[in-house]
């Protein structure tokens, strides 16, 4: 049978190594899930039958940074557990993408206090924000579904050398003022 006989009876398939592999990569988005807070609950919603993340390659939620795709910060983050969550974002393997869910990750919502980041940017690339307090399951589908769109555009940087690293959070030091009397 010859080529064009063959091409007649199955059809041909053309694409690139590239569009396969972008193609792989965000049908199968490994989540490290992070609930810090309240937003868990609707985390683990999203990964419930009902809302059925397993539609779109997500089910796999994985405990450890070395096996997933995208950082899914769902919560409250002080200071002292930013270098926990920048610990785990150096821990996963490029390429990782990261989403703030909730207003407490994405703003520092209502806590407006010295222990509170007022927003997971000041130390992470954030690709995708989620507002809500608690934000719906829906909510977090669509980001998602904007995490895979990111993947189908990315074109890898070859010679990146560690410029997109954004700085470890910082605390100020709160001046202590007192009225009482000094002991001498």
């Amino acid at each position: 049978m010859g080529l064009i006989e063959q091409i007649k009876k199955d059809g041909f398939l053309t694409t690139t190594v590239d569009e396969v592999v972008r193609w792989a990569q965000s049908s199968s988005v490994w989540p490290m899930p992070l609930g810090i807070s309240c937003c868990g609950i609707e985390m683990m919603a999203f990964a419930g039958p009902r809302f059925d993340v397993a539609r779109f390659g997500s089910e796999v939620f994985r405990m450890t940074p070395r096996q997933s795709d995208m950082l899914l910060v769902a919560g409250t983050v002080t200071y002292k557990m930013a270098w926990v969550v920048r610990k785990i974002y150096d821990q996963m393997p490029d390429p990782k993408w990261v989403v703030s869910m909730g207003v407490c990750a994405s703003s520092g919502g209502m806590f407006r206090s010295y222990p509170v980041v007022q927003g997971i940017d000041q130390f992470l690339p954030v690709d995708c924000y989620i507002a809500g307090c608690p934000p719906r399951p829906e909510a977090v589908l669509l980001a998602l579904m904007k995490i895979q769109e990111k993947i189908k555009k990315y074109k890898p940087n070859a010679f990146n050398f560690g410029k997109d690293v954004s700085p470890m959070p910082y605390q100020e030091q709160v001046p202590i003022i007192s009225n009482a009397k000094k002991p001498y």
